[in-house]
């Protein structure tokens, strides 16, 4: 009895993982890949704690996607998030539903660099399962990084069908800079 509940509770858990069982496409789009690329791409000066947030989660650009990991042998949605934070002493929660609680919800048109976007890939849950934080805003076009069942830690873009259907909302984790 007692692994028979073990049992569903682990597939429980699986299914609100952060894993979608959808193939996506990595944007082709460049996202600055070193701490001068954040820092002259930036509109001031010095580098804001966004750009640096963004920079520490693309190092991690390529990482293949584990469960419940937080580290460079792998890492889920929350992980990379969790962890990129954490590298700047931001705490976050470490799962994207308990992150969802953090910070105050944004309109779409007002999402900026260092944004966190919410999404329920499985409709038939209708929680949020997966977190993706934002890379650029270039016009409509946002880019977020987020680690996939499928390819690990890539560089997407919202207007994908894919992650635009499952897009749920947006939210500001970092004060105004």
């Amino acid at each position: 009895m007692i692994k028979r509940l073990l049992f569903i509770f682990t597939i429980a858990t699986l299914l609100v993982s952060c894993g979608s069982s959808r193939k996506t496409t990595e944007s082709k789009s460049r996202v600055p890949i070193s701490k001068e690329e954040v820092k002259q791409s930036s509109t001031i000066k010095e580098a804001t704690l966004a750009d640096k947030v963004v920079w520490t989660a693309v190092t991690y650009k390529g990482v293949p996607y584990k469960y419940g990991g937080t580290t460079r042998n792998g890492m889920d949605c929350s992980g990379l998030i969790h962890t990129s934070f954490k590298k700047r002493n931001i705490y976050l929660p470490r799962t994207s539903y308990s992150m969802f609680s953090e910070g105050y919800e944004i309109p779409l048109r007002e999402v900026r660099r260092g944004d966190l976007l919410f999404f329920i890939t499985a409709k038939k849950r209708n929680v949020v399962n997966h977190v993706g934080l934002v890379t650029s805003v270039d016009n409509d076009n946002i880019q977020f990084i987020h680690s996939t069942t499928s390819r690990g830690v890539i560089v997407s873009s919202l207007s994908m069908p894919y992650w635009k259907a499952a897009f749920y909302r947006a939210k500001r984790v970092l004060g105004d800079e």
